[in-house]
């Protein structure tokens, strides 16, 4: 059952990397023990802000494994590169997890941005402007083949015709994310497409200019901003008092973009968000886990961001 869209949703963002199955599988244990509603993997094929060379588990193999071992986590994938995988045999890897986690699953997609990668493998990068063609093509192709009996999409750049996707997922709507914030084409496309819209934690009048932007492709397209839901990730470091959190900050590194403090202070810095719409407030949490501020961030953030 998903969750209704007036209700915020809490959870954490954590990227596989350097970190061994079971490793992983504490974190997202931890996150439904304390309480969250969501958890999602990212999709890169090497460490990313860390050292590239060290171990990296694939995406959604690893969703589909995470959504067996939990059993009320929304299991999402923040954002899968449209460059990576055809989207027909993508729309078909989201319905097998939807089946797996019993109807949990919320995939993400995005335009790809990590030029290393596809140099690795192989995979052509095109400019941006292809890529976001791609994205938007993907877009049709993964909710046609979500909910017609065969699908045919002639894009621009991908396609598919005829297709079948059997079994159709368990939730109807599948939620489809989109992230990113480019003004021009992203946030169309996801006025025109998007279940839901994810970005980064920052200044919180670009985040309402961003929002005044989508509301005018909302208009062109003829669709109510209400019903994308919004959502942010951020990076935090939270104790119990804010010499607590600034000495661990300083052990794990310099960040300027993290929150440092008490949960009373994070919830002062997200309120304006909240005001502004947003319903999923998601922690990175890479491995190592930051258990302290995890446990924080669900006991004493989350109520009472739900209880303004």
């Amino acid at each position: 059952m998903r969750i209704d869209g007036n209700q915020l949703r809490f959870g954490i963002h954590s990227g596989q990397q350097n970190a061994s199955f079971d490793e992983y599988l504490a974190i997202w244990r931890l996150a439904e023990e304390v309480g969250f509603e969501w958890a999602s993997v990212f999709d890169h094929f090497q460490p990313i802000q860390s050292d590239p060379t060290g171990p990296c588990f694939e995406g959604l193999t690893l969703l589909s494994a995470m959504a067996a071992h939990t059993t009320r986590l929304r299991c999402g994938i923040i954002v899968s590169g449209v460059t990576y995988r055809n989207p027909g045999v993508l729309a078909k890897i989201a319905a097998t997890i939807d089946h797996v986690s019993g109807g949990r699953m919320e995939l993400g997609v995005g335009a790809a941005w990590n030029q290393a990668e596809h140099d690795q493998y192989d995979i052509p990068f095109p400019r941006i402007g292809v890529r976001l063609d791609m994205l938007d093509d993907a877009c049709r192709i993964l909710r046609a083949l979500w909910t017609e009996p065969r699908a045919t999409v002639d894009g621009r750049r991908l396609s598919v015709h005829d297709a079948l996707c059997e079994p159709k997922p368990l939730q109807h709507p599948m939620p489809l994310w989109i992230g990113g914030s480019g003004e021009k084409r992203t946030l169309r496309i996801v006025a025109e497409h998007a279940t839901g819209w994810n970005t980064f934690f920052g200044d919180p009048a670009q985040f309402r200019h961003k929002l005044d932007v989508l509301e005018r492709h909302c208009g062109d397209v003829g669709r109510d901003p209400a019903e994308i839901r919004k959502q942010i990730v951020m990076v935090a470091v939270l104790g119990a008092t804010e010499a607590e959190a600034h000495a661990r900050a300083r052990d794990e590194g310099p960040n300027d973009s993290r929150v440092i403090g008490t949960p009373e202070q994070c919830v002062e810095l997200l309120r304006p968000y909240r005001e502004l719409g947003v319903g999923d407030f998601l922690v990175l949490a890479r491995p190592p886990l930051d258990e302290r501020t995890i446990t924080l961030f669900a006991r004493e953030v989350a109520p009472a961001l739900r209880a303004a």
